[in-house]
């Protein structure tokens, strides 16, 4: 088995910057490099960038390049890392122009960075269910794995449910 990891931005991947005077996060290396380097994995995989940027900033036209890069692998297994707060819309939005082919978007609350982030657990529980469920586009968070048009989200909470 082989899994496509696609990152495009979003709190999972932010790191500090390089730079002085401010907060400021930047995109740096995929979130998922460094979780897979700890996992060893027993399965190939691959790490591509379609985009770094903040889930607040896709625009259509990023989901259209996102779509393009996944019907493109010929691997059928693909795990995408992105910003939690328009994970529906990408979904809903690869649900019509992917067919044949298991989406499982995924992210984090905070940084994977951070030593208390929940990004490992997030790509692992995606890791999981790519190995189980079939074809389709799904989102992996906060321990719920479920197609895109059954998950749902507290906003007062932020979780997934």
């Amino acid at each position: 088995m082989k899994i496509i990891f696609i990152q495009t931005g979003g709190t999972i991947d932010k790191d500090y910057p390089h730079t002085t005077k401010g907060w400021a996060f930047e995109f740096g290396k995929p979130a998922t490099t460094r979780v897979l380097e700890k996992l060893n994995p027993s399965f190939e995989y691959e790490i591509l960038t379609a985009f770094q940027k903040d889930s607040l900033e896709i625009t259509d036209e990023d989901r259209k390049k996102l779509a393009d890069l996944v019907t493109t692998q010929s691997a059928d297994k693909i795990i995408v890392t992105h910003g939690t707060d328009t994970m529906i819309e990408t979904a809903t939005y690869l649900s019509e122009t992917i067919k044949n082919k298991l989406v499982i978007i995924t992210g984090a609350m905070r940084p994977e960075q951070f030593s208390n982030s929940d990004a490992p657990i997030n790509i692992g529980s995606a890791i999981a269910a790519a190995n189980l469920l079939e074809d389709g586009i799904y989102i992996a968070m906060h321990g719920v794995v479920k197609p895109y048009k059954e998950i749902k989200r507290d906003l007062d909470t932020g979780k997934y449910f």
